[in-house]
């Protein structure tokens, strides 16, 4: 059996104890799984110490086949390995080493020996594996640092108990396990009965908290639930489900906070970059007035909903959210197939401003804005540098090396998604993160080139 080695180090700014407590909390396999790769934790038993499991389903084209890992060679504060004991490798032994550079600075390795299956035939594949390695592993080392060291800031909070809800979408699927990593207990609100086991709280955003005691005692609450604006043509019937969603739901959570003997100390309650509507390239931040239209109404409608909690004397904290880059959901999802197959072009005139900020950016922020009390109010969650449909277009067909030679006319973007295209596709705002940036928050992807080659996997 031929083995191959894989080897991945970098030098991080964070003490080599707190990096090796991130990868022994719950959340740090799902933070390293790039967004790219279709990859499920099915179940997780233990944490990383000896005989520990990770059972994860990993789909190759239309096939899916069960990946089962044990940890061994555990050795508190240094190492641990994790040996494939079923799944689609030959052999798969992978070391996680941490070691100290100082007090306050470490190295992280990753040691991978590994075989391919079939014999000859399998070595084929070894230039698509060690590609596959080096694009995984680039980004595993990227959220490590990046994570650790924003941690790393605020190591005096001590660890909070933080509800929240939409925990299943895209930004908070990213966000809880990035609190858990931190070492904050992370409780889930959900329409559906909890599961047994599971860290949960029921609740209707019609008709409120099932258990509203179960409230009592959080530090914090995140509330992101709503319904996707972009799932469908906005009928009638679907503009007042895009608009109870926000305003309903979060009128009823912000009641209840309202009337807890123990309320949090914090509640961000999402809001979008839409409350702004179409400004042309007039540049906009948190003071700007409101615009005109369906989005810019729901948004102040939303906004106005968390009256109950800032009366209670909870700091309240809107994060204006832009376009969020992830190739696992949202916008970038919706476009990368046509530009892969080189359809891409500009929409409209090309000449709207684009608004956008990388997933992990989206998540950074909001674990910025828990620690931060000088934050309250509505708070831009954009990257530092918006582009127009024009420059995004040709940025991502650059990252991509896809020709954008197809344009969308304004017409066509009109009778595809009906109004939806006016607020969504065709509407410019060119917002500036000024409150992020004045509590001096520091943005991971502040360039758009750079961002989607992170979250594309093609650093």
């Amino acid at each position: 059996m031929k083995m191959d080695v894989f080897v991945r180090r970098t030098r991080i700014n964070a003490p080599a104890a707190e990096v090796f407590r991130w990868h022994a909390r719950p959340g740090a396999l799902e933070r390293l799984t790039p967004p790219w790769e279709p990859v499920e934790v099915v179940e997780h038993t233990g944490g990383i110490e000896n005989g520990a499991r990770v059972v994860l389903r990993v789909r190759i084209g239309p096939f899916a086949q069960r990946w089962v890992s044990e940890h061994r060679d555990y050795q508190e504060g240094r190492q641990f390995r994790d040996v494939q004991v079923e799944g689609p490798f030959a052999r798969w032994e992978h070391t996680h080493r941490i070691e100290p550079d100082g007090p306050s600075a470490c190295s992280l390795e990753d040691h991978i020996e590994y075989a391919l299956p079939l014999g000859a035939l399998g070595q084929l594949g070894e230039g698509f594996v060690r590609q596959k390695l080096e694009r995984m592993f680039a980004y595993r080392h990227r959220i490590t640092v990046g994570d650790t060291e924003m941690q790393a800031r605020y190591e005096g909070v001590p660890p909070m108990k933080v509800l929240v809800s939409g925990a299943s979408g895209l930004i908070g699927s990213a966000l809880v396990p990035l609190l858990a990593t931190g070492g904050h207990v992370v409780i889930r609100l959900v329409r559906l009965p909890p599961k047994p086991g599971a860290v949960e709280i029921h609740w209707d955003p019609a008709s409120g908290i099932r258990d509203p005691a179960q409230l009592e005692g959080l530090d914090a609450v995140v509330h992101l639930a709503g319904e996707n604006i972009a799932a469908g043509r906005w009928t009638e019937e679907r503009k007042v489900k895009i608009r109870e969603s926000r305003v309903q739901g979060t009128r009823t959570l912000c009641e209840a906070l309202a009337r807890l003997s123990q309320p949090p100390k914090v509640l961000l309650s999402a809001s979008a970059i839409g409350y702004y509507g179409d400004r042309g390239d007039e540049v906009l931040h948190e003071e700007s007035p409101p615009g005109r239209g369906f989005l810019p109404e729901v948004c102040k409608a939303w906004e106005e909903a968390a009256a109950p909690a800032a009366q209670k004397g909870i700091r309240v904290v809107f994060p204006r959210i832009g376009i969020v880059l992830s190739p696992a959901g949202g916008a970038l999802a919706k476009m990368l197939l046509p530009f892969k197959l080189g359809a891409g072009g500009v929409i409209g005139s090309g000449k709207q401003y684009m608004s956008w900020i990388a997933l992990d950016d989206v998540v950074g922020a909001l674990y910025h804005a828990l620690m931060t009390d000088a934050l309250r109010g509505p708070v831009n969650l954009v990257a530092p540098h918006p582009v127009t449909n024009s420059e995004f277009t040709r940025t991502l067909g650059q990252v991509l090396h896809r020709p954008t030679l197809l344009p969308v006319p304004a017409f066509a973007a009109r009778l595809a998604f009906g109004e939806m295209a006016d607020d969504l596709l065709l509407a410019s705002a060119r917002i500036e993160p000024k409150r992020l940036l004045a509590t001096q928050y520091s943005f991971r992807c502040p360039e758009l080139a750079g961002a989607l080659r992170h979250v594309l996997g093609k650093a």
